[in-house]
């Protein structure tokens, strides 16, 4: 108790303000005995009020004692000082002192720094008692604020949200729950309630549904075995910001955080289709818990295992509906990079892998060639007629042909920019190109939309060819100086420019097809056809896996996704290059856009189809207006938009190849 003045003072001050009253007419002798006969009574009810003016509030759980139950060593009155005081006077009633003293606050906090001041305490089931589930989180946080964000994790997890904002008062723990009250250990103590041998226990109180299922898998035989490496509750949901399993960043953690444990089965499944949208944010696709379930895990060879054969078709059930027994054989966790594994995904990973590398290299070697050689030229003037824009212009190409490639350049954007981030999910970019249109699923869908217009232009090309070729008979289209098949000249002419680039003679003359274009052409015409089909293997899992194995789904997977990286590596800077950045063309070819090629120019680059048309009389009738500026100034802006597109892209991809 605090006193108002020294105890001597007190008592003269109250001596001097009391008015003297009457007294009787007692003799001295009977007042002194009846004084003292009242002295004992008097102490306890009056003389500590007197000096002091603090005593238990009557919410208290000391409101029934008597100031003399606590301070008790005192006996005189008044008395000079105070000498039993804080834990001491606990002590008296209160016998902690053994487990606080062994506890991390023995030493360190005595019982009114967690409880309050004596006169103020109040029951514990008294939601304004400093040590009620509500308050207590604020006195612990006193001194743990500053722990590694504990407390504010705290008050953000679902335990601190059940607690403080639902008001979940017996249902919701608090500190001292999980931790224990005066015998609280440190977490690496064995003894303590949150330690890795007693956390499942701790957990336990609450979730015992839980408890006892985990006790029976894999992870909780190595705990019950005493194992002090197996996982357990906050290895896998943390300490204090544990979350709603449920939620989306619990969902989008949960890979990783087994991953902790399981690095190679983490790796195999970041590298499939459901690691790569799960990283990008697609809440709806399966993680680890989904098929190995949360609590239950066991190896695949436990007959009582959700990935068991005979549950198989269950779990994989619980997304794709009823699955064939081919369906089953497919392999979430594929690694076809090992040699070890599937031997015909390893061959066809293997191949995919030197298509890449072979083009890549031939392409890559022949551009720098031809980058040196053209800027040479220029530099000597030998490509003036190239860069004049002067004269008539000669028609290439029909408005049906450059409204398809209108359509091909959207399709083709649209699918590298929403499909490159799946294969480069790892990246910041990949995640920031995704989340921009609204998600994976806008993402899924727009590369869908996009898949079924390509599907569209390219079944519309081959019944034209068709038509043309097999039905109409024109010359020269299937086979010819019309047609984009590769004949015996594409190979001289591949050696004269080669010799050309080492200036060991004149460039090839070059009919109405280049065998550079023609490949151009093939880049797009085989990756349709193949990422086409892979494509839908992939889209349509169910439906094909009724005649074929599920392995397939693995390779289509591959094949899908090193096709394209192909085909938009090849178009944005293969094709870029022998289009539009090429000195003889930089910065950008308008001839696709506007249907036409300066005349001089033509005669440079097609000599051998200039020739033709001039023989056959057919060059008048193919002569055009040069297109006007406002024409140009429109085109050059959609095609430099689209080639900035492209190179960004393949920017991209290079620092994902980095890093």
């Amino acid at each position: 108790m605090t006193a108002k003045t020294g105890p001597w003072e007190a008592c003269e001050m109250t001596t001097e303000r009391r008015p003297r009253r009457r007294t009787s007419s007692l003799p001295l002798g009977a007042a002194l005995a009846l004084l003292v006969l009242a002295a004992p009574a008097v102490r306890a009810a009056v003389d500590c009020a007197d000096c002091h003016d603090e005593g238990p509030a009557a919410a208290s759980v000391h409101a029934d004692l008597a100031c003399s139950d606590c301070h008790s060593d005192i006996e005189d009155y008044p008395h000079p000082e105070k000498r039993l005081a804080g834990d001491a006077i606990c002590a008296q009633c209160h016998d902690v002192e053994p487990t606080l003293d062994e506890s991390v606050h023995g030493g360190v906090l005595g019982c009114q720094d967690c409880h309050g001041a004596g006169h103020d305490i109040l029951p514990l089931d008294d939601l304004d008692s400093a040590m009620s589930p509500v308050k207590q989180v604020a006195i612990c946080g006193d001194c743990h604020e500053t722990d590694e964000g504990l407390i504010d994790g705290y008050l953000e997890s679902v335990h601190g949200r059940a607690l403080l904002r639902s008001g979940l008062v017996t249902a919701a723990p608090s500190c001292s729950d999980c931790h224990g009250s005066h015998d609280i250990k440190p977490v690496d103590d064995p003894q303590s309630r949150v330690s890795h041998r007693h956390i499942p226990e701790t957990c336990g109180q609450c979730h015992s549904g839980i408890l006892s299922e985990w006790k029976g898998s894999a992870h909780g035989k190595i705990w019950k075995a005493g194992g002090e490496q197996g996982p357990v509750c906050m290895t896998c949901h943390s300490s204090h910001k544990i979350e709603r399993p449920e939620g989306r960043d619990a969902r989008l953690k949960t890979p990783e955080t087994c991953g902790h444990c399981h690095e190679d089965r983490f790796q195999s499944y970041r590298d499939s289709f459901h690691g790569e949208v799960t990283d990008l944010g697609f809440v709806t696709a399966a993680i680890c818990s989904d098929c190995h379930t949360p609590h239950d895990n066991l190896p695949a060879s436990d007959p009582d295992s959700s990935i068991n054969p005979a549950h198989l078709a269950a779990t994989c059930g619980q997304c794709h509906g009823a699955v064939s027994a081919k369906f089953l054989s497919f392999d979430p966790h594929s690694d076809p990079e090992r040699p070890g594994g599937n031997r015909t995904l390893h061959m066809v990973w293997l191949a995919m892998t030197i298509l890449l590398i072979s083009v890549f290299s031939f392409f890559g070697l022949h551009d720098l060639l031809w980058l040196q050689r053209s800027a040479v030229a220029l530099a000597r003037g030998e490509l003036e007629a190239e860069r004049s824009k002067e004269g008539p212009w000669v028609r290439r190409f029909t408005p049906g042909q450059r409204r398809v490639h209108a359509i091909v350049i959207i399709t083709f954007l649209t699918l590298a920019a929403t499909g490159l981030p799946l294969k480069f999910h790892y990246l910041e970019w990949a995640h920031a190109l995704v989340s921009y249109p609204g998600g994976v699923a806008l993402s899924r869908l727009l590369h869908r939309l996009a898949a079924i217009l390509t599907f569209g232009y390219f079944l519309a090309h081959v019944l034209m060819v068709a038509k043309r070729g097999v039905v109409d008979k024109e010359a020269g289209l299937l086979w010819g100086w019309k047609s984009m098949v590769p004949r015996p000249k594409d190979l001289s002419d591949l050696w004269r420019n080669l010799k050309y680039f080492f200036y060991a003679g004149p460039r090839p003359r070059f009919d109405r097809w280049t065998y550079w274009e023609k490949f151009d052409y093939f880049a797009v015409f085989w990756g349709v056809a193949v990422i086409g089909a892979s494509g839908l293997m992939l889209w349509f899992p169910r439906f094909f896996s009724q005649v074929l194995p599920g392995w397939l789904l693995n390779a289509a997977f591959i094949i899908h996704s090193d096709e394209a990286l192909l085909a938009v590596g090849f178009i944005f800077v293969f094709h870029f290059f022998h289009t539009h950045l090429r000195p003889e063309s930089f910065p950008l070819d308008p001839v696709i856009f506007v249907g036409a090629i300066p005349l001089e120019r033509f005669k440079e680059e097609r000599p051998e189809e200039y020739r033709r048309m001039v023989e056959r009389g057919e060059l008048e009738a193919r002569l055009v207006p040069a297109p006007s500026p406002e024409l140009l100034r429109m085109v050059r802006f959609w095609g430099f938009l689209a080639v900035a597109i492209g190179l960004a892209l393949v920017v991209g991809i290079l620092w994902g190849f980095v890093h």
